[in-house]
């Protein structure tokens, strides 16, 4: 599903005008993007987490050029989901 069919999902069941929940879903995207940029998790209660991982510094290998690289300690962008939300999908899904 893309965002362009959310907005219209969202649309249909609520009568709101397209535009609107347009903003808004962008809003909340970028709302989350920015508490996680500044460390911060994002906690929706019966939905789930965004959270941030941190991985720790590792050694890797360039296959091509049979070199090994050193890839630096970073923190990534991570979901996870609320067991309501696990329960919903694991008895919806066949």
């Amino acid at each position: 599903m893309t965002k362009a069919e959310i907005v219209a999902q969202i649309a249909q069941k609520t009568g709101i005008e397209k535009v609107a929940i347009q903003a808004t879903v962008e809003e909340f995207m970028n709302v989350v993007k920015e508490s996680l940029s500044e460390g911060e998790n994002v906690y929706l209660r019966g939905f789930g987490s965004f959270i941030i991982k941190k991985r720790a510094e590792k050694t890797g290998r360039n296959i091509s050029k049979n070199t090994t690289i050193i890839i630096p300690a970073h923190n990534i962008p991570s979901f996870k989901p609320a067991k309501t939300f696990v329960n919903d999908v694991k008895k919806s899904v066949k």
